[in-house]
């Protein structure tokens, strides 16, 4: 099954301590270009989360995962007071008291008031503690993201495979016409020739005529490139069925049924094979842009 490159994920949940939530999405782009955001205060680095999408099976786009942390319980905090420098505080203080005769009034409000006496620690970042709060959420948002992504490919596949039977009974048609195409040019070119021959005067040479004939129908026939095309058609099913991420094989197979196209265009001479030759490239083209959105 395809899947598309296109998704949007989201989860939420609540640890107790701290409500986290993650939103996961994606657009088309040729590799994997993962880019994370989430608070200074978690301890874990973009990469890990780049390798947590792979290992869920994500292998192409330009992702983006967002991740929320909303604190709903009090921070832990911890008070410490400086006791050497508290000592040198009061011992200055006694002696600015002393020398200079000022009223002693010193008290706990007064020197708590010195931002060096009392020092708040907050408990330190633990990114294994983070990560374990977080990657349940993540599971949930990415599950909800893959989901999306296997919904939209599913809806591609089923429009791909519509455009690819529609092109398959364009090019019987160019077969049929081919057929009597080259049988008619075949026909045209020896009587021209047997005409001209006729006008100079000259005897026909009936092998000869049938050679440069042969080799006429030979440059106009487009067999070999309509079964070329059709084993296109093949592996683009295969491909389509393999399960793995077909959007680069698919592109490049593109590729190839447009030059067998083309060549077929270049060799044809009858107006109403180039009107359907026209009309498969136009539909390939669409083709070509549905698969810009698969993985």
């Amino acid at each position: 099954m395809l899947k598309s490159m296109t998704a949007f994920g989201r989860a939420s949940a609540d640890t107790g301590t701290r409500t986290v939530t993650v939103e996961i999405r994606s657009v088309n782009s040729r590799y994997l270009d993962c880019a994370a955001h989430f608070p200074r205060s978690a301890g874990f680095t973009d990469d890990r989360v780049r390798q947590y999408l792979i290992s869920g099976g994500v292998s192409r786009g330009k992702v983006d995962v967002s991740v929320n942390i909303e604190n709903t319980a009090e921070p832990e905090v911890t008070l410490s007071v400086d006791r050497e420098y508290l000592k040198s505080y009061l011992a200055v203080l006694h002696e600015l008291r002393d020398v200079y005769g000022l009223a002693d009034d010193i008290s706990v409000m007064k020197v708590a008031a010195d931002k060096n006496v009392i020092t708040a620690e907050k408990a330190e970042a633990d990114a294994e503690r983070d990560w374990a709060e977080i990657r349940p959420v993540l599971d949930s948002a990415l599950a909800a993201f893959l989901e999306a992504r296997s919904a939209e490919g599913e809806r591609i596949e089923t429009d791909l495979r519509q455009k690819l039977s529609g092109v398959a009974q364009m090019v019987d048609r160019i077969e049929s016409l081919s057929l009597s195409d080259v049988s008619g040019s075949r026909n045209k070119i020896e009587e021209r020739l047997r005409k001209v021959l006729d006008d100079l005067g000259i005897r026909a040479d009936e092998n000869r005529i049938l050679t440069e004939c042969a080799i006429y129908a030979d440059k106009i026939a487009i067999d070999e490139e309509l079964v070329r095309l059709r084993s296109h058609f093949g592996a683009f099913e295969t491909i389509m069925s393999s399960g793995e991420p077909a959007g680069r094989k698919l592109d490049f197979l593109m590729q190839e049924m447009n030059r067998e196209v083309n060549t077929i265009g270049s060799k044809c001479q009858n107006a109403e094979i180039a009107q359907t030759v026209v009309d498969v490239k136009c539909e390939l083209e669409k083709i070509r842009e549905q698969i810009q959105n698969i993985e």
